[in-house]
Formats: structure tokens, sequence, C-alpha cells
């Protein structure tokens, strides 16, 4: 894997993200990008051996570059690296030609295993992700998440806002909850995104709103 497309647009994840890439493969040159249009203009310009794509971003979803990426360079292997374990996101990824799934939350060493993995031809997926994929083909199943009124949250999602809603730091929300730093800020980035809010006092109002304190 000599050329490899980092698509992420937290910083501190994608710097993450970069370390971890350049262990696995050594010597590795790899162009990062923050955005759908950016990502896509690489793709059009460079040629991939390997692209490891986040799903929400700013301007759209990385299932357009895993999209993008099996029509023009085939021999591109798409891999997802994100938070989302549901099936909204993990089969519109696969159907559209991504060839690994891997989930944030895991431990580094995990994540570094399943990337391992790549060399011998294969497909990284979290433990977690490769049951809900069985799970689906042979009983349909679909998971559960919070209904709310306006929107929906997973129930991970929820637990994240109601401890932002009530003053927790990314950090303590990482401790109480068995996650990094990393994953927490990007569930915070996902949750204001589907709120639609830029603020720790509004998504306290939409906590209490939505009902999440009891």
């Amino acid at each position: 894997m000599k050329n490899i497309l980092l698509l992420e647009d937290l910083p501190e994840i994608r710097a993450w993200l970069q370390k971890l890439v350049l262990q696995v493969f050594p010597g590795a040159d790899i162009s990062e990008s923050a955005r759908v249009h950016d990502a896509l203009a690489l793709v059009s310009a460079v040629k991939f051996d390997l692209a490891l794509v986040d799903l929400g971003l700013p301007d759209g979803s990385g299932v357009d570059v895993v999209t993008r990426l099996r029509d023009i360079q085939p021999d591109a292997q798409s891999v997802v690296v994100t938070i989302h374990d549901d099936d909204e996101h993990l089969f519109p990824a696969l159907q559209a030609g991504a060839f690994g799934y891997i989930l944030k939350e895991q431990p580094r060493e995990l994540i570094t295993e399943q990337l391992q993995r790549i060399a011998q031809g294969e497909p990284p997926l979290s433990p977690a992700i490769a049951r809900r994929v069985m799970a689906h083909f042979s009983a349909k199943g679909r998971p559960q998440a919070t209904s709310l009124p306006n929107v929906s949250l997973t129930d991970r999602e929820s637990e994240v806002l109601l401890r932002v809603a009530k003053g927790y730091t990314l950090p303590e929300i990482g401790v109480q909850l068995g996650l990094s730093r990393h994953t927490i800020a990007d569930y915070v980035k996902q949750i204001y995104r589907k709120l639609n809010v830029s603020s720790r006092a509004e998504a306290a109002l939409e906590a209490q709103r939505l009902g999440l304190f009891r």
C-alpha cells in the first residue's frame, strides 16, 4: 500500500489515523482530505491503493467517495472508518464497494490488526460489524434506535448527548462510556449535525426537549 487516501474532517482523529496507518504501512504516501469534494478531486488525480473513509462529512457522505473509487479505480480498496455501526450506514457503504468497515471506538491494537489483514487480502471488519452482516442475511434484523420527535438518535448518541448536556467534558464522557476522547468527539459532531445545534447550551436544551433527562 504505497498511496493512501485519508478522508476525515476532525484534525485530531485524522492525525491519529495517519500515525496508525504509517505504523501498518511504513513509508506510505498519504493524501489527506477533510471534505468529500476535495477527496473526489484527489481520486480523479491520484491513483490510490487504499482509501480510509469517514462517512459523516460536512459536505456529504463518504459513500460517494467509495462509489467513485469503485467506478474509476477498481483496484483501490476502500475501508470505512467510522463510529456508525447501524444498518443505515453499513450496508450502503458495502453496496457502494467498501472492502472493509472498521469502528473507531475499538482499541488501537485491534484496528492495527485489522488493517494488517489488508495485505493478506482479508476484508478488515470490526467483530461487531461482522456479526451484524451475518445477522442481516440470516434474519434481516434491524438495529434499535431511540426514536424521538423530529430526530432519531441511536442509544449511544443519546448517552453521549445526555452527558454533554450535564456539562461533562469529552475525556470525562469517554471514561464513563469506556471510549476514547476521539470517538466521543466524533459522536458529538454527529449529534450536533442531527440536532442542528452548534453549542453545548443548545444541545442541553435539545436534550431536555427530547426527554433525555430522567
